[in-house]
């Protein structure tokens, strides 16, 4: 679609892998109602001047119906419309569902800024490296009110909520740097809450990585020291509470009977109101970390347990892998 943005030029370049079947489905659905719409007015203006009354006592023709013609309207439609779904749905479902090896970039929104973490330690605002051609995982939430991570050249945009997490992912094919906006109204200074995506080549983008570590600190590593200093050790690691080894993604059993799935909404959940997510089996007296933990250090416990070693040390006591430059990898 490079051909049409440049005549239109409010139309974004294509920079992602989704970006064509988003078009397409656009362009399809735009042309079938410029048609119709066309068509309906055409046959307003025909049939206005057709049928126009030419005396004033003619009487028109009364007309029963027409049966091929009801059919025809009924059905043609309703195809157009089946299609319209059927293509509409399936490129839903490839946008909720991002690949397994995808890389996750955690976003936290605030008026009026977008603060970015990666994995391996480096901190933007209202920046966000990332190599081409390799599916990214954002991890969205907000730290205020609701704010919409949107990169119009992806065509791909999401509301990052307060309270709640939520994720849109896409796959860079394109070299260069695209805008990324707010999409969501959220207060006096909403525009300004602009960025950029930096595409980069996977050896520009490990050196720039490298540039910007400078702590040394990956999150995993980060998130092993807040499970030192805010005391989760001595629950979580004595068998007063749940172990946190091996509990990402697994099955958790609750007090009240429900059966949760421990991803990154159960563990903020667990942090910041535990009366609500009694685990099953362990006494009820986690306290709350409310108003005392950062978005952020949220994120940095959250990539700790994803990244926690299968098998516990001494004591039950949680272990991360092994380590090189004081960074935590990811078995």
């Amino acid at each position: 679609m490079l051909w049409l943005a440049t005549f239109i030029p409010f139309f974004a370049r294509e920079a992602s892998s989704v970006a064509p079947n988003v078009d397409a489905l656009f362009l399809f659905e735009t042309a079938v109602t410029v048609f119709f719409s066309a068509l309906i007015f055409i046959l307003m203006i025909v049939f206005a001047v057709k049928y126009r009354r030419r005396s004033p006592d003619e009487v028109p023709v009364q007309i029963h119906g027409n049966i091929p013609m009801e059919l025809t309207w009924i059905i043609i439609p309703a195809i157009i419309v089946a299609v319209m779904f059927v293509w509409g749905a399936k490129l839903y479902i490839l946008l909720a569902r991002p690949p397994r090896d995808a890389v996750h970039v955690y976003i936290v929104g605030k008026q009026w800024m977008w603060k970015i973490q990666h994995p391996e330690g480096a901190e933007e605002i209202d920046m966000l490296h990332i190599p081409v051609g390799e599916p990214i995982e954002c991890i969205l939430t907000s730290q205020d009110v609701i704010h919409d991570f949107s990169v119009p050249a992806f065509r791909v945009k999401k509301d990052a909520l307060p309270d709640r997490y939520t994720t849109v992912w896409f796959t860079a094919d394109k070299v260069g740097r695209y805008p990324f906006y707010c999409d969501q109204y959220c207060g006096t200074f909403h525009s300004h809450m602009r960025g950029f995506v930096e595409v980069m080549r996977r050896s520009s983008y490990e050196t720039w990585l490298a540039g910007q570590s400078t702590s040394g600190v990956s999150m995993p590593a980060e998130g092993a020291k807040l499970y030192q200093s805010f005391g989760c050790i001595q629950c979580h690691g004595t068998g007063k509470g749940p172990s946190w080894v091996g509990l990402w993604d697994s099955k958790v059993h609750l007090a009240n009977g429900q059966v949760v799935v421990a991803d990154g909404a159960y563990i903020r959940n667990h942090i910041l109101d535990p009366r609500d997510w009694h685990v099953e089996g362990y006494p009820n007296i986690m306290p709350t970390f409310q108003g005392q933990i950062t978005e952020e250090q949220i994120f940095d416990l959250i990539a700790y347990i994803k990244s926690l070693a299968t098998t516990p040390g001494p004591q039950g006591v949680a272990v991360p892998p092994p380590a090189k430059n004081g960074a935590s990898t990811t078995p």
